[in-house]
């Protein structure tokens, strides 16, 4: 058997990994090529093509593989997979395999393997329509959060994000971070360097960005992409939280403007913070996407 051949992730590789991502459509946040170029440095995550199959590596602490994409023989691949790990010495680990994936596992490997689902790492997911109208009474408050924040600022505005307008979302993520105090959380500077990132390589990455200005100034701003047919992911959103409103209002006016073609949108996992689970909780997500680590039984 020839041995995996892990790579890198570069920018080179963007037209690779959506030919496999076309493949298999998924709603699980992880499935962008955006998110795995921004998010490599920090995870340290490689790539290979195992029996015509797109894999990604995870080898920081207890190595780890993601659940096989493509059309190639998944079989051949999972067999592949189970020498890599032998060969190293390690048990078999996959991380971030959705039910559905499980369950083809289960199709090949019938009661062969465990899967342990992480509730820190589920994604959010909304109706589009909902997130944009607020309609019906578990959004009421929502509502009438956003109508008192138009009525008490009558000159803010929405902008898609150009070359013209970037420096000044980079500008308020750099004021954010120091607001937030990134320098003392490794997770939250990672995020931030995600951020500037993401914004300086908008184009080439495919990302669309939306920002709201106030008396002229940035004071929110968002970043996502199709992730696929019926659904559009966040990546990422930043809002000064001193001005009350600012949230919903880039929530709300992005979804309005760059989400309203797709049924769906994904607004990414909560990372087990109490604040952020409240919040993502307080917007009534249709359904969570779940994903779990699979071990051997």
């Amino acid at each position: 058997m020839s041995e995996i051949q892990w790579k890198q992730i570069t920018m080179e590789d963007k037209p690779l990994f959506q030919s496999y991502y076309e493949k298999e459509q998924s709603r699980s946040c992880e499935f962008t090529f955006a998110n795995n170029l921004l998010w490599s440095p920090h995870y340290k995550t490689k790539y290979a093509i195992v029996e015509e199959m797109l894999v990604f590596l995870s080898p920081e602490g207890k190595i780890s593989v993601s659940f096989p994409l493509g059309s190639g023989d998944k079989k051949k691949a999972m067999e592949a997979l189970f020498f890599y790990f032998e060969k190293e010495g390690e048990p078999f680990r996959m991380h971030m395999v959705t039910p559905e994936q499980f369950q083809s596992l289960e199709m090949l490997y019938p009661g062969k393997f465990q899967i342990e689902y992480d509730r820190d790492a589920a994604d959010y997911i909304y109706e589009s329509e909902k997130l944009i109208t607020l309609s019906g009474k578990k959004l009421h408050s929502k509502r009438n959060h956003l109508n008192r924040f138009k009525e008490e600022h009558s000159d803010w505005q929405y902008e898609a994000i150009t070359s013209d307008n970037r420096q000044e979302c980079l500008e308020m993520a750099k004021k954010w971070r120091e607001l937030n105090g990134c320098e003392e959380d490794e997770e939250k500077e990672a995020e931030f360097c995600v951020t500037l990132n993401a914004l300086k390589s908008m184009e080439s990455l495919g990302l669309r960005g939306g920002l709201i200005r106030l008396g002229g100034e940035v004071i929110a701003f968002s970043l996502g992409e199709p992730l696929c047919k019926d659904t559009f992911v966040v990546h990422i959103e930043k809002a000064y939280a001193h001005i009350q409103g600012a949230y919903p209002i880039i929530n709300q006016q992005f979804a309005e403007h760059e989400a309203a073609a797709y049924q769906y949108v994904n607004r990414e996992e909560d990372v087990g913070s109490e604040g952020l689970r409240k919040a993502k909780l307080s917007y009534r997500p249709v359904f969570l996407q779940e994903k779990g680590l699979v071990t051997f039984k």
